[in-house]
């Protein structure tokens, strides 16, 4: 019992040091603003992984991460997991990382497939949804789904290879609806996804996210 309170106590002491460090960075305004979003993250893997933990370290205190996958070696060139997590759901080593950046982060995990008919009740309370999915015919179900709620919806495409780093750009499609990435560089046997413009585009979706929150609604 003892241990369990000293870890406790050492748990309250990071999150206490953490915030109050955010506080100075953004200011506390901002940080109150960011506090209160909660994001949903539609896939645990490449873009999903590293973008939450963009958002986690941006002060963003509740997600919901959903994603069916298990951490596999091959992963593990550009996603956000450890060789000592392979064969773990995703969506639970996640939150195992992201808790050790802010031990108060709130996280709810759906370890399911996504699709039309349950997207929407999985991330009914977000306030932002992020796509972050490899399956096409889900990217465009979740669109479908979200893009006429008010949400935030911020989606990717044209992130594979490397070079052209540059062409990984946001493009706005309506006040709530981005989409990041080139529009070209599909993921095939010659352009994998490697860490470099996965990483760019999963920073870009989450200064989107970040930007909008702070912005009042626009970037």
């Amino acid at each position: 019992m003892q241990k369990l309170g000293t870890a406790g106590r050492s748990c309250r002491l990071v999150n206490n040091f953490f915030n109050e460090a955010l506080k100075d960075c953004l200011g506390l305004a901002n940080w109150r603003k960011v506090q209160q979003i909660k994001v949903g993250i539609a896939g645990a893997g490449g873009l999903g992984s590293n973008c939450a933990q963009h958002l986690v370290r941006c002060g963003f205190k509740h997600l919901v991460l959903a994603d069916f996958d298990r951490v596999d070696y091959s992963n593990l060139n550009r996603q956000f997991f450890f060789h000592e997590q392979v064969n773990l759901l995703k969506v639970n080593a996640l939150q195992s990382n992201l808790q050790q950046i802010n031990p108060a982060v709130e996280i709810e995990v759906v370890p399911e497939r996504l699709n039309k008919n349950n997207m929407a009740e999985v991330f009914d309370r977000c306030q932002v949804v992020i796509e972050a999915l490899d399956n096409a015919q889900c990217k465009r179900e979740l669109v479908e789904v979200f893009i006429n709620t008010g949400k935030l919806l911020v989606t990717a495409s044209g992130i594979a290879g490397w070079g052209k780093s540059d062409d990984i750009r946001v493009r706005r499609v309506r006040d709530n609806f981005y989409i990041i990435g080139d529009m070209v560089s599909e993921v095939g046997k010659n352009c994998p996804p490697v860490s470099p413009r996965v990483n760019i585009a999963a920073a870009k979706q989450a200064d989107v996210v970040l930007s909008w929150v702070l912005g009042g609604g626009s970037i």
